[in-house]
């Protein structure tokens, strides 16, 4: 491109012609008007629309103002722009908006949402772009809370996949009534358009910031996973009683190791044990030898291992003799640690508990 534009301003032989005297001291927008007219002409991919609207409206202005560049300035403006683009060492998105784009994920939510009400981002930023990039559940809050005229807004501004994702989570009926809403958005004013899209942000940066990712269920869920079973059946027992609708989701969040056999697939068995070594699957396999359902795990597990490793182990097992319950229970938390490490990596799945 630098090529292109360097050969398409390089001044060519006149005979007979005086040369116009060169155009002197043009502002900082008539250069840039110049390269945005060359480039047009030279058929370049100029993408105007990525600069904020008053930037875009200046530009057009400026061109629309212009009328002749003799070629000595044409040379010299090109020449200028192609050294600023050879000394730019490293650039910046520009503006607080593009800074929070920038830094998406490594600063907290609620010093985002300071940072985009300190700043008025409102009053400049094209707010559909913010609420685009929302995740499929916030967007769907937004549809649930919000008339059926402005989903149907909020469906047009989405990119087709995304409103076609949104769509099909919607009700039958609430779904085609926002699509016969589409169909009247053909006239809506633009102005319109960015009053709902500022009063959609607006709202969405009033939502107080989670402090935790994971919600209640998992949580606990996820402490009572390694608290010993004495300990998880006497908290669950307390949940019943104090609100037994919870206590029920806890229970099905909850993965043990007796849990394995109805949850951990067959062909993920080897998985797990690449990540335990050998004492503490004997140690875990001999405890769990002490109740019947976790003993069926134990069977479960060395069923689906090679069966010279099933061999060995339950040869150890007999030779191990009574283990003290406390080391037997870490050593099947440990099992159950490898498993829901695993599932959070991605590399097994498991199968969901009936309600």
């Amino acid at each position: 491109m630098s090529n292109e534009l360097a050969a398409r301003a390089a001044p060519r032989p006149r005979q007979g012609i005086l040369a116009t005297p060169p155009q002197r001291g043009l502002t900082s927008r008539q250069k840039a008007a110049v390269i945005v007219r060359l480039l047009l002409a030279e058929g370049a991919p100029v993408p105007l629309s990525a600069l904020p609207e008053h930037l875009q409206a200046a530009l057009t202005e400026e061109i629309g103002l212009m009328r002749m560049v003799d070629r000595d300035t044409l040379r010299a403006t090109v020449e200028e722009f192609l050294a600023e683009l050879d000394g730019v060492g490293l650039s910046f998105p520009g503006g607080i908006d593009g800074a929070l784009g920038l830094l998406d994920g490594h600063i907290s939510a609620s010093a985002a949402a300071r940072l985009r009400r300190m700043s008025g981002l409102a009053d400049r930023a094209d707010p559909w772009e913010r609420i685009a990039a929302l995740p499929p559940d916030r967007l769907m809050a937004v549809l649930d809370a919000e008339s059926t005229e402005v989903a149907a807004v909020l469906l047009s501004k989405l990119p087709i996949p995304r409103a076609a994702d949104l769509m099909g989570r919607l009700p039958g009926e609430r779904a085609r009534r926002i699509a016969y809403a589409v169909s009247l958005t053909a006239n809506i004013d633009p102005d319109t358009v960015r009053r709902i899209g500022l009063s959609l942000a607006a709202q969405l940066d009033a939502v107080p910031p989670r402090a935790f990712e994971a919600d209640p269920v998992e949580r606990v869920g996820a402490i009572l996973n390694v608290s010993a079973a004495l300990t998880r059946d006497e908290v669950l027992r307390g949940l019943e009683a104090t609100d037994a609708e919870f206590a029920g989701r806890v229970r099905r969040a909850i993965f043990t190791f007796a849990h394995i056999p109805h949850r951990l697939l067959s062909r993920d068995v080897p998985k797990v044990l690449r990540l335990i070594d050998q004492p503490t699957l004997v140690t875990a396999f001999t405890g769990a030898a002490e109740a019947p359902d976790t003993a069926a795990a134990t069977e479960f597990l060395l069923a689906n291992m090679s069966q010279r490793l099933a061999a060995t182990l339950r040869e150890e097992i007999e030779a191990r003799g009574p283990v003290k319950p406390k080391d037997g229970e870490d050593a099947m938390t440990a099992v159950v640690t490898a498993i829901r490490g695993l599932e959070t990596a991605g590399e097994v799945t498991l199968i969901q508990p009936e309600e």
